[in-house]
């Protein structure tokens, strides 16, 4: 564990005091106060045990003959980069490995939420995330997973979660919180379980994390802010995010891989005035090759001066704003006294290069490239033998039988850049007793395939917005939220020869088109997770969205459309291993309509 303020305090005191040498002292800098929102030219900040003890004009006399002293010529010192709510899965990767490809580009502290992990290996699960997070040299705090199962009833997952496990691990040292409350009707409807994991975390002092994906602003949603989430991060427009920050929410605005939110929303600081104290900046779901090619926090701060804040007040929702959010203003989110060394030097507050990353006081990245950091921490090897499919599937596992000439098929539509799908409707072609896909107006077969208690269950269903023009199929692992595996294809026969694939190799994702495998990314780790490098990680990821492409998808990001698909506490229409889902009524219905 990194040493508390307490311990530390006598050393502070001393640097501060010109009675103690700094461990380190950065000088001649233009401060970024986050606090008072000024650029303070010609300052220094000294650095003893972790932690700022000095932050002023002129350090000279912190400095010592063991002072490590770092110039940083006039550039901009700005606190390290704060991700309010992200998801280390998304990403592929371990918490070790996404660690090291985010320090580069300023990330220092990050609040994940592992209800991934939660959702296939349970509480044992969360404790590994947990330990793994303890172990980086950066700041990864743990929000416990609230909903395993999201939607109680709509789906099974490989564990679950309630009340006694929030109260058990709201005593672990590294929890801030409670993670995203997805079950919102579970909310606004009085769940004894939701309202009880959240008693669990107020009853502890910590965070509620919010999950209000609806555009209903009335009623339920008034129901849903009593019940306790202090923020929401799935707002889409300006009416959203005044609509909480109104009730004493924050309006947490995302730029992940696959959704673009903050440009809708900060209008309402930009143009309608709102106090900027009240919105933050995160990222959600950043897959890996968004880390390697483009960037982690600072993306999302550039992206958002962009859109039009001042540079100073982007940099705030990005630090300050999320540490107070937290109760950790104390702690982290500033350069100022006793807070955790955590900063940027940079040259341009709108570009943001990040040229050099401070972290706990030491150097841990220049000029886009980290400092090797040992890591003592490996997943064990149960966590590595999760897809427990009952059996091989064969192409007959994707009929869909139905009487007549045709049937009238509710579709699952992809919405581009978007989290909600729509609820789409087609008519279909019958032959020999089994309905026919519709490759020319778009529309493919989903099948959810049980791989968590080796049931043998296949649910199937249809799903448009893919564009695929060939014959195909995509099978995943990852599949939010419960994380049974999720096939799309044109081809039955390709279904099986995905689907297999994935249980021979453990889990991932792979593309098979016309009987060949042409693209593979595999996730031992929970069928979620490699521990291979970033890099690594990405460049397999971009050739399965290459492999996209030569089947005729042509979506940004459609790898994490695909990985939604039955994510059902998300409009409208989802699939799961009960079946098909109207997320709007959360009610179960009928592939065919009657």
């Amino acid at each position: 564990m990194f040493p508390a303020w307490q311990d530390v305090a006598a050393d502070l005191v001393a640097v501060a005091a010109g009675r103690a040498p700094a461990d380190m002292v950065v000088r001649g800098g233009t401060w970024v106060n986050v606090h008072t929102r000024e650029l303070l030219e010609g300052h220094d900040i000294a650095i003893k045990s972790g932690r700022f003890a000095y932050c002023g004009p002129d350090a000279s006399h912190c400095i010592g003959e063991t002072t490590e002293v770092i110039e940083a010529q006039g550039r901009f010192m700005v606190p390290g980069l704060c991700d309010a709510h992200m998801h280390i899965e998304s990403g592929m990767l371990t918490v070790t490995e996404f660690a090291r490809a985010v320090i580069p580009h300023g990330t220092t502290t990050m609040f994940v939420d592992p209800h991934e992990v939660a959702n296939v290996l349970g509480l044992p699960g969360v404790r590994m995330m947990h330990d793994e997070a303890l172990a980086q040299p950066v700041n990864v705090f743990v929000q416990m997973p609230s909903c395993a199962p999201s939607a109680p009833g709509l789906e099974n997952t490989g564990a679950e979660l309630g009340p006694a496990e929030v109260e058990e691990a709201m005593a672990w040292p590294n929890i801030v919180g409670l993670g995203e409350m997805m079950n919102f009707p579970g909310v606004i409807n009085g769940s004894q379980a939701m309202l009880g994991e959240i008693a669990a975390t107020q009853a502890a002092g910590k965070t509620v994390g919010g999950h209000y994906a609806s555009s209903d602003l009335g009623p339920a949603f008034h129901a849903y802010v009593a019940g306790g989430p202090a923020d929401d991060h799935e707002g889409t427009s300006e009416a959203d995010a005044i609509a909480r920050v109104r009730q004493g929410m924050r309006a947490m605005m995302r730029l992940g891989s696959a959704w673009y939110d903050v440009e809708a929303q900060v209008t309402a600081v930009t143009e309608r005035g709102l106090d900027p104290r009240s919105f933050i900046l995160c990222t959600d779901d950043c897959h890996s090759g968004t880390l390697v090619e483009d960037g982690h926090m600072n993306r999302v701060v550039r992206h958002a001066i962009d859109c039009g804040l001042d540079p100073v007040i982007a940099i705030q929702m990005a630090t300050i704003n999320t540490a107070t959010h937290f109760g950790m203003e104390r702690d982290i989110g500033s350069i100022t006294p006793g807070r955790r060394a955590d900063m940027i030097l940079t040259s341009d507050l709108r570009s943001l290069p990040i040229e050099v990353v401070i972290a706990r006081g030491k150097i841990v990245a220049r000029d886009g490239v980290i400092v090797p950091q040992e890591v003592d921490f490996t997943w064990p090897e149960h966590s590595r033998a999760t897809i427990n499919m009952k059996r091989d599937l064969d192409p007959t596992d994707f009929d869909i039988p139905s009487e007549g000439d045709s049937v009238r098929a509710r579709v699952i539509g992809v919405v581009e850049n978007q989290a909600p799908t729509k609820a789409l409707q087609a008519d279909l072609s019958v032959r020999d007793g089994l309905v026919q896909m519709d490759r020319g107006n778009d529309i493919c077969q989903i099948a959810l395939v049980e791989r968590h208690r080796a049931t043998g269950g296949v649910t199937n269903a249809f799903v448009s917005g893919f564009g695929y023009d060939c014959d195909m199929a995509m099978a995943s692992t990852v599949a939010h939220d419960s994380h049974h595996m999720i096939v799309v294809g044109t081809s039955k026969s390709d279904m099986a020869l995905a689907a297999n694939r994935l249980r021979a190799v453990g889990g991932g994702i792979c593309l098979f088109k016309n009987g060949v495998e042409i693209a593979m990314v595999e996730l031992p780790i929970a069928g979620l997770m490699s521990d291979a490098p970033a890099a690594t990680v990405a460049a397999s990821a971009q050739g399965m969205m290459d492999a996209m492409r030569t089947c005729g998808c042509t979506l940004n990001n459609a790898y994490m459309q695909h990985s939604l698909l039955a994510l059902v506490v998300i409009p409208e229409l989802r699939i799961s291993d009960v079946g098909l889902v109207d997320v709007t009524r959360f009610e179960k219905v009928d592939l065919f309509i009657r």
